[in-house]
């Protein structure tokens, strides 16, 4: 994922930024605990496409961005 284009994506849900889950090729969104797929380096962003993720999910996430 280009980090240039990580520092411009928001949430469409809670407009806050995402961290990109390399591992899982996804972006997640720890203030509406949902998870964006990204599909051949595109991320989807699109409420329907996401996951919801758990709140022991979106606290791991949290704890790595600090």
């Amino acid at each position: 994922m280009d980090p240039k284009l990580l520092e411009i994506l928001v949430c469409p849900v809670s407009k806050t930024k995402l961290i990109y889950d390399k591992t899982n090729q996804e972006l997640i969104s720890t203030a509406a605990n949902l998870a964006y797929p990204v599909r051949d380096g595109i991320p989807i962003l699109l409420e329907d496409e996401a996951r919801q993720i758990t709140a022991e999910e979106a606290e791991k996430f949290r704890s790595q961005k600090a």
